[in-house]
């Protein structure tokens, strides 16, 4: 279906990575998951290998990846390796900071279905988990299942980050997702950028401007 809109995509074994360019700027994507059919999350030194490929072809190399417990008591990031159901869901924390060790520029994370901090580390975005955007008729969407940002970001062509911009939404079962002019999800991150990464210089402003001072 994807393919047939036009739309690039990455992250099953028989698609693993995907190029596009736009003005003039080279954009390299790949994506890990912890199921089957997909790369794999807990592979690093095989996630390692395909991001530092990419970081050799493309200007800005963009990561996702699904992992990470799910549920409202998982809206921290543990930094350790996260079990869920059964399943290895990874450590996204050592994911992150070591895919961008060899390369990545900009890192999109989703999975538990809560929103969850956001990080710069090394003039490089990082978003833990963008909660859920259009799922409302598939699964909970009550408290804060139900709110998600989209992030748009602003970096040089080498992807290091200058700012970024969310836009709040939630979503109800029987709205779907709408545009949240109480930019409740704002709090949310500003909450738990915080709470995990006491460390960093991230500013997350109430006009839904992210900053950032550097080290």
């Amino acid at each position: 279906t994807l393919e047939v809109a036009g739309i690039k995509h990455a992250g099953q074994l028989t698609q693993k990575f995907t190029v596009l360019e736009k003005d003039s700027v080279k954009y390299g994507l790949v994506a890990f998951a912890p199921n089957s059919g997909c790369v794999s999350l807990n592979d690093l030194p095989g996630a390692r290998q395909l991001v530092q490929h990419l970081d050799s072809i493309c200007d800005i190399v963009i990561v996702s990846f699904h992992g990470g417990a799910e549920g409202a008591q998982f809206q921290n990031v543990p930094r350790q390796n996260e079990l869920f159901h059964g399943e290895n869901r990874g450590d996204v924390y050592k994911l992150a900071h070591e895919l961008i060790d060899v390369g990545a520029d900009i890192i999109f994370g989703h999975g538990p279905h809560v929103t969850r901090a956001i990080e710069v580390y090394k003039e490089r975005f990082i978003a833990y988990s963008l909660g859920n955007f259009c799922t409302y008729r598939g699964i909970s969407v009550s408290g804060v299942n139900g709110l998600a940002p989209i992030v748009k970001l602003f970096t040089d062509k080498n992807g290091k980050f200058f700012k970024g911009q969310i836009i709040p939404t939630y979503q109800s079962y029987a709205t779907g997702v709408r545009i949240d002019p109480q930019n409740q999800v704002i709090k949310k991150i500003q909450e738990l950028t915080k709470k995990d990464f006491p460390e960093s210089q991230i500013q997350i402003a109430e006009n839904c401007l992210i900053t950032y001072l550097a080290q």
